[in-house]
């Protein structure tokens, strides 16, 4: 078998690496200047480092069995500063490969057909909309995550503005306000916040990547006037999971400033229930209170509604192993929950979970015909929920992946349903993971109608990017996503 001399291969990367370096301030252009976000079979290219951009590319070769190199990317990028571009989300690892497919030939020419919607259509103005002011009511793990991300979009047509994150009064405000700016810099699981944080003690601001962050200390809603922060027509994201019916988030409506109340745990009564790409379109203006459900539904329902419709689903059971949380204790202590009084870091705990029941309302369809359970176990982030079905339809491992695979690529599901095929991953390898639920491809079963499929998520990460997608709907916020999806 013939072999690539070492110093061919060493040239090579370096120059991948040169043009990867050359592609970055691109890409920084066609995001600030043209809010067009650009992705690299669905990962973003934007604020992503040489390696990471290098490493993207090799990612291509695992999902479609063809290389795909910068090489490949540099001149469609090139290509797309030049043709004035409106805001959308345009994928150059898939264009990069339907250029390869056809041959090549004159990108320019390429990319003006596949892209004809937003060519020319660029607004100098930047007018994409109003842009809609963002409070975090509660600073925990999901609180500070959802900052993370909305700081990192802040710009390039994005629209979310992060004014502010409500908390409760801890004495000397002064040294609150450096534990809270210490809690958002430094992660234990998530890592370094990417980026500077300054603290401002007398205006009680912290400013991170230029965003100025009003904190605001109260005990209870009706303590805040958001109006004289000049925050104005606002949604509030309540972090704290202590209310969770329409009287208890009403109280955020009451609030001068505030227009919306969106709650990151499953809601209770009528509140809908959004589970970001699957029941998003029921969203109506006038909701005014709304729930991101829970990060396990948004995990699982992806993958039963793509199964459902293909397949069918006759009935099934889903079980969560589930990392443990602030909920539980350290070590055993009383709780008002049964068994979540035991240490959490000693123990896998088997507890209820609400998630199977609560895929009806975001799939009605599947109303009654599925039964869950939980087991807490001592890992500090990221879950995997397994679902064990009966189908209406016979398949096999085989075709079932091949189905699943083709939904994380080429979809309008892309950004819920992940997809890996490697038989050495483990639960870290999934910590930042940006989408709801990632299939893992090596553990599936299927034989006949009986599937068993098993669903890693990040169940902090993942879902506080689903709770953000939430919030740029109802904000308005909408991008093409390109080239078109063809399921």
């Amino acid at each position: 078998m013939s072999q690539q001399p070492l110093d061919t291969v060493f040239q090579e990367w370096h120059d991948n690496q040169a043009l990867a370096e050359q592609m970055i301030p691109l890409i920084g252009k066609l995001y600030r200047h043209h809010n067009v976000v650009t992705t690299l079979y669905g990962r973003s290219l934007f604020n992503r480092s040489v390696i990471r951009i290098l490493k993207d590319h090799r990612f291509v070769r695992k999902v479609e069995g063809t290389e795909l190199s910068v090489s490949d990317t540099f001149p469609l990028v090139e290509a797309l500063i030049r043709l004035n571009l409106g805001p959308a989300h345009v994928d150059v690892g898939k264009l990069g490969v339907a250029f390869k497919k056809r041959g090549g030939g004159d990108v320019e020419a390429f990319l003006r057909e596949e892209l004809a919607e937003i060519v020319d259509a660029h607004d100098p103005s930047g007018g994409n909309g109003q842009s809609k002011d963002v409070v975090l009511y509660g600073f925990g793990r999901i609180g500070r995550l959802l900052a993370r991300i909305l700081i990192d979009k802040a710009g390039g047509g994005n629209l979310l503005r992060l004014r502010a994150i409500v908390v409760r009064g801890r004495g000397d405000i002064a040294k609150d306000l450096e534990k809270r700016a210490s809690l958002l810099r430094r992660d234990s699981v998530h890592g370094p916040f990417d980026g500077t944080i300054s603290v401002d003690s007398e205006a009680r601001t912290l400013t991170a990547n230029g965003n100025v962050i009003q904190v605001i200390y109260a005990d209870s809603p009706a303590e805040v006037d958001y109006t004289a922060y000049g925050i104005d027509n606002a949604v509030v994201v309540d972090n704290t999971g202590i209310w969770r019916d329409e009287a208890g988030l009403g109280q955020h409506l009451e609030c001068r400033g505030v227009s919306k109340a969106l709650l990151t745990a499953p809601g209770k009564g009528d509140i809908k229930n959004i589970v970001y790409g699957i029941n998003h379109q029921d969203i109506a203006e006038s909701d005014s209170i709304l729930s991101a459900a829970s990060c396990t539904t948004n995990a699982i329902v992806p993958v039963l509604k793509v199964l459902n419709d293909e397949y069918g689903i006759e009935c099934g059971h889903v079980e969560t192993v589930h990392a443990y949380t602030n909920d539980q204790n350290l070590i055993d202590n009383y709780h008002k929950g049964d068994r979540r009084g035991r240490s959490a870091p000693l123990n896998m705990v088997l507890t209820e979970t609400g998630a199977a029941k609560a895929v009806a309302k975001a799939l009605p369809e599947l109303s009654g015909k599925l039964t869950g359970n939980a087991i807490r176990v001592p890992t500090p982030n990221v879950s995997m929920a397994i679902l064990n079905l009966t189908l209406q339809r016979e398949t096999d491992a085989e075709a079932l992946n091949d189905f699943l695979r083709r939904m994380s690529l080429d979809s309008p599901y892309q950004k819920q349903i992940d997809f890996v095929d490697s038989p050495e991953v483990v639960s870290t390898d999934f910590v930042g993971n940006r989408h709801a639920g990632i299939v893992d491809a090596k553990a599936t079963i299927a034989n006949g109608k009986h599937a068993v499929l098993y669903v890693w998520y990040d169940n902090e990460f993942g879902y506080s990017c689903q709770v953000v997608r939430i919030l740029q709907h109802i904000s308005n916020v909408r991008f093409l996503k390109l080239p078109r999806a063809k399921a």
